[in-house]
């Protein structure tokens, strides 16, 4: 835990493991102390200077994959530290708001890096945002109004994101993430060395901080003492999830280029979906075994021929959904059980993923949970992909969403909002028709 007076001492950091809590716990709890926490006797950031001009960085906001490392199987490693900023409006969405928004952005990637050493960010809309304008986003985006009809399980109470924004930052220095945070809202006038000049606390109010954290040893780390899972840390030593299995494999991921949008005013932008899941890891780990939990979360098949191994190890850069695909009727007579990545699999277009997705683990409120965070091209997509999660036509089978339904009976939908991320162009308060004409129509 990070220290409650903000101070580090060498006993807080004098293993790697305990270094690594110290900083989740900062980057969860936020503020000035936590950052003085994080540089310990340092006064100063010490991250990768930024570019020198802004504009030379690529325009697609959702742009990171060039930017982050790779693991030894060559699928790209998410940075360790998030933290997700619900943002409502203060001032009215005009030239000068817009100005200012602007201007506090570049003052960032002059300032540290875009790289995982450094922060990468993006800043998305929401369709209440757009609301507020004439005409209608409607025909440039897919972007509905939120509306969790397929939000998983029927115990799932969740609350629809009406914000106007939400600021992503992401990175593997705790230190530099929080640092950021403070010079963005006006509580830090230097970054990394460069003063700014403007800040986004003038334009809006912080509504909500929700944080996350993903790699390896980092969920067995936080177990203890967390709601929803049984004594005895079962959570696998070097999974980076707490249900206890690698994700994001290079093969079951879309491109980049595939979540981007092609044409129109938002040309070069993507939409995203996030959302945050509760997470029953003490039924998931009590009443499953390992090949139980395989068989749930990939495939029967998968099981049966142990091709996962302890956390996914033996995967390499793909699941090997996409073989058994087809026989996933025949799973769910034959075993009574149909596996999850196996179910969403078949929302697939000509074999290829329609998401990118960037989920982390949370801890917020003391409860293990994931902040599942997904970009496409347009809602419909995600709305695509989860209808085939939830396997509705496997009721026949007697699989329910509180059976081996893959894994929906471990999973509460507790928050739910998409976001238009629009290029970097348009990311500072754009209206529907960012290079034409505009009004507020309230």
């Amino acid at each position: 835990m990070c220290p409650p007076n903000g101070r580090a001492t060498r006993d807080d950091w004098e293993t790697p493991l305990s270094r690594r809590a110290f900083v989740r716990a900062a980057v969860a709890t936020g503020g000035s102390a936590a950052l003085s926490a994080c540089l310990g006797e340092e006064s100063s950031l010490d991250a990768p200077e930024g570019a020198t001009n802004p504009a030379s960085l690529p325009d697609r906001q959702h742009a990171w994959n060039g930017s982050l490392p790779t693991d030894d199987d060559g699928n790209v490693r998410p940075p360790e530290h998030h933290v997700f900023l619900g943002l409502a409006l203060s001032s009215d969405p005009d030239d000068a708001a817009r100005e200012t928004v602007a201007a506090a952005l570049a003052d960032v990637e002059r300032a540290v890096e875009r790289s995982a050493d450094g922060v990468l960010f993006t800043l998305g809309y929401t369709p209440a945002y757009f609301d507020r304008f004439e005409p209608s986003l409607a025909d440039a985006v897919d972007l509905p109004a939120p509306d969790p009809i397929v939000a998983l399980t029927v115990e799932s109470q969740v609350t629809v994101d009406t914000d106007d924004a939400l600021l992503h930052l992401a990175s593997d220095d705790g230190a530099a993430i929080l640092a950021v945070e403070e010079a963005l809202f006006g509580e830090r006038d230097r970054l990394n060395g460069r003063s700014l000049s403007a800040t986004l606390d003038s334009v809006f109010d912080r509504s909500t901080r929700r944080t996350g954290f993903v790699g390896p040893g980092m969920p067995a780390d936080r177990q203890e003492g967390l709601d929803g899972i049984p004594d005895g840390e079962p959570v696998p030593e070097e999974a980076p999830f707490f249900m206890g299995f690698r994700s994001g494999f290079r093969e079951n991921q879309a491109t980049e280029d595939r979540v981007t949008i092609r044409e129109g005013p938002f040309a070069g932008g993507a939409t995203q979906h996030f959302e945050t899941i509760a997470l029953d890891l003490e039924v998931w780990f009590e009443d499953n075994d390992h090949s139980h939990r395989v068989a749930r979360m990939f495939s029967p098949a998968h099981a049966e021929r142990e091709a996962v191994g302890e956390y996914g190890e033996k995967l390499g850069t793909a699941t090997g959904v996409a073989g058994v695909v087809d026989e996933i009727h025949d799973h769910a007579r034959e075993y009574g059980a149909v596996g999850h990545a196996q179910k969403v699999a078949r929302a697939r277009e000509d074999g290829e993923p329609l998401l990118l997705r960037r989920d982390v683990n949370t801890t917020d409120g003391d409860i293990a949970g994931v902040h599942f965070v997904s970009l496409q091209r347009g809602i419909g997509e995600f709305r695509r992909a989860r209808e085939a999660m939830l396997g509705e036509e496997f009721g026949q089978y007697g699989l329910g969403p509180r059976q081996s339904n893959g894994i929906l009976q471990y999973l509460r939908v507790r928050r739910w909002g998409s976001y238009l991320v629009p290029p970097r162009t348009h990311r500072a308060l754009p209206t529907p028709v960012p290079d034409g004409n505009a009004e507020p129509s309230r």
